[in-house]
């Protein structure tokens, strides 16, 4: 199990502080961070927070795992390690010369 969890179905309003303060009721918070877009600011609807031990971060699933936040119920497990997602179809065109249709 890891110690970073991943938060879903956040509210669009919600903080990096918001989410800090509900998750320290779980234990220590070492960092929280929610998703924004980069041009409007605006949050993405999912977020990370890092517990300090393992122990706290499998209390903060079950604490917070369908709680309620601003009428919506968040979602919160354990965060998987970001998967490559490689280049497009239409990057590997562009950049290798193909031509594109």
């Amino acid at each position: 199990m890891g110690k970073r969890l991943f938060i879903g179905s956040l509210p669009y309003s919600a903080t990096d502080s918001q989410l800090e303060e509900l998750f320290a009721g779980a234990g220590k918070v070492e960092s929280a961070k929610v998703i924004t877009d980069k041009f409007s600011g605006q949050g993405k609807g999912f977020g990370f927070v890092e517990m300090s031990t393992e122990e706290e971060a499998q209390k903060a699933i079950k604490m917070f795992n369908g709680y309620s936040l601003d009428g919506r119920t968040i979602v919160v497990n354990v965060a998987r390690p970001r998967e490559d997602r490689g280049t497009s179809n239409f990057a590997n065109r562009r950049y290798s010369g193909q031509k594109r249709w």
